[in-house]
C-alpha cells in the first residue's frame, strides 16, 4: 500500500512570544531570513542588509524573553545573525559588514544581555561579505583592500577576498571565549558559506570571477581537510587544511597545482543552495537538483515538475527519512533521494514557506522528540512538519507477537529437523524458555526494580552508544569516535549470528575501519603471544565457531559478502601480513565438527590461501608461511617443492627438522625429495650435517643405496677419472660416508650385502694390517 506524506500543525504560533510581530514579519516579507535553535524552542527572524527597514526578532515559545532590534536608515544593520550550539543557554550572534561581532545570550539574567561585543577586522580596511557558524567556530569571507597582502596579479579585485576562522566557544555563565584569528585561504574570490552539522562549504556567488565560478570548496573541521570540487567536470581533489597545524593556502597557487580545474571556464549555474548532513543541495534553473557529498562527488538527485522562475523566485530545499522536500512558491514535491521519482506533490495555502533544520540531536525538548525525523515548515499560518504517514488499515504486531516471530526465525536456523517451526509451538511449549521469559518481561509481568537489575548494562551500553552518536554528530574528536563506533559494533556483531545482514554488517565495518574492526576481534578472541612468538587463545569456543564458521560453497562469495575467517584473513594481509600464519596457525588448533577447522570442507590454510588471490598471483614469502604453518602433509610437501625450486635449502630442511616424531612419514618424505637433489648436483653438499640430521634412522644402507642409485644422472659417456671442465661433479663416496654413518645407528644392516668392500664402510676400527712382504 502507498504511503502518504502527511502536513501536520505542530503550531499556531500563539506559544511564541510576540506572535503577531512573528506574524507580520513572516507575511510581509519574502527576503526575511529565519532560522531556528539547536534546542527547537527559539525562532531567529532577521531582515538583513539592503532592506527597506532591517530588523532582528528573536521568538521564544513558552516561557521565555524575546529580542527585538531595528536599526533605522543610514545606520549600519547586521550582515546575518545564527543561533549557537551550546547545550547550557541558548545564545546567537550578530555579525555587521564592518566585522562588528555581538554575543547575545538568555538565561543569565532578565531577559537577553549582550555578552561580548569584538571587531572580527580589527585593522580596518575590510569588509565582511559572508559569515557563518560551524560547530564552535565563527567563518566569514572578508574582502581586503588591494595591497594589504601584498602584490596581486590580474585580475587584482577578483582575488582580494580572504577567508577566516575564530573559535567561539561559551566561558562561564555571563561570558564567550573568543580564539585568535586563522586565515585558511589567501588570495581567494568572493565566496558565499553554508554550515552544515560538520561540514562547511564555499560557494560561488554572482560576483564571483567567471573563471572559477564553477568551483566550489568544502571544508571538514573534523578531518582537517578541504576538498576543492568542481561539479560541471566530475573532479575533486582533497588537500590538508588543519589550522592546529597552522595550515593555510593560497587560493591561486592551490588550483594551479590540482590539474584540470581551470580548463571550464562557465560558471556553476545555480538558483538556491541547501546544505544538509548529506552534502551540499544545489537546483539549477531547469529544476534539476544535485547533491554534491563531503568527498566531492555529485550526483543528480531529481527533476522537479516546475523549475524556477527567474533568480529571484523563491525556493528552499531539506531532506527527511531519504526523501528530498522542495518548496518552490507554494507548491511542496517530495521526491525519493535514491530514485529521483516524483513521490507526492502538495500545493500549499502560501508562497511565504520557510524549511527549518532539525534540532541538535540531544538538546530536543518532550515535544520535539515526537517529531523527531519529519521536516519542519514555517510560514505566517504556523508550524508545520512534514512527514510519512503508515498505510491505513496496517495493524502493526504488538511486541509480544515481534518476540515469538524473531525467536521462531532464530531457533529455525539453529534446528536440525526438517519441521516448521510457529510462533504457536513457542508460546505453548517448555523446551524453548528464553522467548517466554522476554515476553513476559515486556508484559510487565517483573516488577521495575528487577527488570532495570536485570538490563542494566545493556541500558549502560545503550546510554554510552547514545552519547557517542551525539558526539560524533558533533563533530567532536571525529577519528576517535569512529574507531570506538566500530569497535562496539564488531563486539555487538561477534554476539550474534553472523549471517545474513549481520555479517554484511560485518563486512561493511571492517572495510570502512579496519584497524579498529580488527581491535575488536582482537580483545573478542583474547589474542596473545607466547615467548616463542606463537599466537594464543583463551576465548571461549562459542566466539571461535563463528569466526571459523560460515564456509561458502562457491568460488566467489555472493556479492563479494566474505564469511568471518576469510574477512579477518583478510584484514590481516592489509594491517599486519606477518602474523597471518600465526592466526591461521592458531585457529586450526580450535575447532569442532563442522567449524571449518578439523571437520569437513576446505582445510583453513586453503582458504586463507583463497584471500591472498589466484595461485601465482599471492605474494610467495606469505603463501609459503601459510603452507608450512599448516601442518598439513600436503601443503607441507608443496612448500618444500618450492624452497628446493628456489634453492632455499636452508629452510627446506628447517621444515622437515621442524616436524616432531609424530610425522615420520612426512619427514621421510621430505629427506627423500632433497636427496634426489643431493645425488643430482653439488649445492647441497655444504648442507650435508642437516641432510644426516634428517636421515630417517630406520633407513638401511642397502635402501639408501637403492634410493641414490635411482636419483643419480644416467651417464652419457665411459667414466673418467675426472669430470669434464664446467661440468658438475659427480657424487663421491667420501660424501656418502655420512650419510651410511647415519643409516648405521641403529645397528648394521639388514638388507643384502651388495659388494664385498661394503663391509670396508661399516668398519669403525683401523685398517687391517699391512700382510708380510715376501723378501
Amino acid at each position: 500500500m502507498k504511503r502518504s506524506g502527511t502536513l501536520r500543525l505542530l503550531s499556531d504560533l500563539s506559544a511564541f512570544g510576540g506572535a503577531a510581530r512573528l506574524r507580520e514579519l513572516l507575511a510581509g516579507d519574502p527576503a526575511v531570513r529565519v532560522r531556528g535553535s539547536p534546542d527547537g524552542r527559539h525562532l531567529l527572524l532577521l531582515r538583513p542588509l539592503g532592506t527597506v527597514a532591517p530588523q532582528l526578532l528573536v521568538a521564544a515559545r513558552g516561557p521565555g524573553a524575546e529580542l527585538e532590534r531595528a536599526w533605522p536608515a543610514g545606520q549600519p544593520s547586521p550582515l546575518d545573525a545564527f543561533f549557537l550550539p551550546w547545550p547550557a543557554r541558548p545564545a546567537l550572534v550578530l555579525v555587521w559588514e564592518s566585522g562588528l561581532t555581538e554575543v547575545w545570550g538568555a538565561g543569565v539574567g532578565p531577559g537577553w544581555r549582550l555578552l561580548q561585543s569584538t571587531e572580527l577586522c580589527p585593522g580596518g580596511g575590510a569588509r565582511v561579505v559572508a559569515v557563518a557558524a560551524l560547530r564552535g567556530r565563527l567563518v566569514w569571507c572578508e574582502e581586503r583592500q588591494a595591497g594589504s597582502e601584498g602584490p596581486l596579479g590580474p585580475p587584482a579585485t577578483a582575488f582580494s577576498h580572504c577567508v577566516c576562522v575564530r573559535t567561539l566557544e561559551p566561558s562561564g555563565e555571563a561570558s564567550t571565549s573568543l580564539g585568535r584569528t586563522h586565515v585558511l585561504l589567501h588570495h581567494c574570490p568572493a565566496f558565499g558559506l553554508l554550515a552544515s552539522c560538520r561540514h562547511l562549504f564555499l560557494v560561488p556567488t554572482a560576483t564571483t570571477w567567471p573563471g572559477v565560478a564553477h568551483v566550489l570548496l568544502i571544508w571538514s573541521p573534523g578531518k582537517g581537510k578541504v576538498m576543492v570540487a568542481a561539479p560541471r567536470l566530475g573532479l575533486s581533489y582533497s588537500k590538508s587544511l588543519n589550522p592546529g597545524r597552522g595550515d593555510t593556502w593560497d587560493f591561486r597557487t592551490l588550483l594551479r597545482g590540482l590539474p584540470g580545474l581551470l580548463s571550464l571556464r562557465e560558471p556553476l549555474a545555480v538558483h538556491t543552495w541547501a546544505p544538509t548532513p548529506h552534502g551540499l543541495l544545489l537546483l539549477d534553473f531547469g529544476g534539476t537538483v544535485s547533491l554534491v557529498q563531503s568527498h566531492g562527488g555529485t550526483r543528480a538527485v531529481g527533476i522537479l515538475q516546475e523549475a524556477p522562475v527567474g533568480s529571484r523566485g523563491s525556493a528552499a530545499l531539506g531532506t527527511f527519512q531519504g526523501t528530498l522536500a522542495c518548496v518552490l512558491g507554494s507548491t511542496l514535491e517530495l521526491l525519493d533521494m535514491g530514485s529521483g521519482q516524483l513521490l507526492e506533490r502538495k500545493v500549499l495555502s502560501t508562497d511565504r514557506v520557510h524549511l527549518l533544520e532539525p534540532p541538535a540531536p540531544g538538546m530536543e525538548d518532550e515535544e520535539e522528540l515526537e517529531t523527531r525525523g519529519s521536516l519542519r515548515l514555517l510560514s505566517a499560518l504556523g508550524l508545520f512538519c512534514v512527514g510519512w504517514e503508515a498505510p491505513q488499515g496496517v495493524e502493526l504486531p504488538s511486541a509480544k507477537d515481534l518476540v515469538f516471530e524473531e525467536a521462531c526465525g532464530y531457533y529455525q536456523r539453529r534446528s536440525l529437523r526438517g519441521a516448521q517451526l510457529t510462533p504457536e509451538e513457542l508460546r505453548h511449549s517448555s523446551t524453548f524458555r528464553a522467548p517466554q521469559a522476554l515476553a513476559s518481561i515486556l508484559q510487565g509481568h517483573l516488577p521495575p526494580s528487577t527488570l532495570l537489575t536485570m538490563l542494566r548494562t545493556e541500558l549502560r551500553d545503550y546510554r554510552g552508544l547514545e552519547q557517542l552518536k551525539a558526539q560524533l554528530v558533533a563533530g567532536d574528536d571525529e577519528e576517535a569516535g569512529w574507531t570506538e563506533l566500530a569497535e562496539q559494533e564488531v563486539a555487538r556483531l561477534l554476539r550474534t549470528e553472523l549471517i545474513g545482514d549481520q555479517l554484511a554488517q560485518l563486512n561493511t565495518v571492517f572495510q570502512a575501519l579496519p584497524t579498529a574492526a580488527w581491535g575488536a576481534t582482537l580483545r573478542a578472541l583474547q589474542l596473545q603471544t607466547d615467548g616463542n612468538g606463537k599466537l594464543r587463545s583463551q576465548a571461549p569456543p562459542d566466539v571461535w565457531k563463528k569466526v571459523l564458521g560460515g564456509i561458502t560453497a562457491v568460488k566467489e562469495p555472493p556479492n563479494g559478502i566474505l564469511p568471518p575467517f576469510e574477512l579477518l584473513c583478510q584484514c590481516l594481509c592489509r594491517l599486519e601480513p606477518r602474523w597471518l600464519p600465526p592466526f591461521v596457525e592458531l585457529a586450526q588448533q580450535q575447532g569442532g565438527p563442522g567449524w571449518g577447522a578439523g571437520g569437513p570442507g576446505l582445510p583453513l590454510y586453503r582458504r586463507a590461501l583463497a584471500v591472498l588471490g589466484e595461485e601465482g598471483t599471492r605474494p610467495e614469502a606469505l603463501e609459503l608461511e601459510l603452507l608450512l604453518s599448516s601442518g598439513r602433509p600436503k601443503a607441507v610437501l608443496q612448500a618444500v617443492g618450492q624452497l628446493v625450486q628456489k634453492e632455499q635449502w636452508d629452510r627446506a630442511l628447517d621444515a622437515g627438522l621442524a616436524l616432531g616424531p609424530s610425522s615420520p612419514l612426512l619427514r621421510s618424505e621430505i629427506f627423500k625429495l632433497l636427496l634426489a637433489e643431493f645425488a643430482q648436483h653439488r649445492r647441497l653438499d655444504a648442507h650435508l650435517p642437516l641432510l644426516c640430521r634428517l636421515c630417517p634412522p630406520e633407513l638401511a644402507p642397502a635402501e639408501l643405496l637403492l634410493l641414490l642409485r635411482t636419483y643419480l644422472p644416467d651417464e652419457v659417456g665411459p667414466p673418467t677419472p675426472f669430470p669434464e671442465p664446467g661440468a658438475e661433479p659427480p657424487l663421491t663416496v667420501g660424501l656418502l660416508k655420512a650419510l651410511l654413518e647415519q643409516t648405521g645407528t641403529q645397528g648394521w644392516p639388514s638388507g643384502p650385502v651388495l659388494s664385498p668392500y661394503e663391509d670396508i664402510l661399516w668398519d669403525p676400527s683401523t685398517p687391517p694390517p699391512t700382510p708380510p712382504r715376501d723378501l
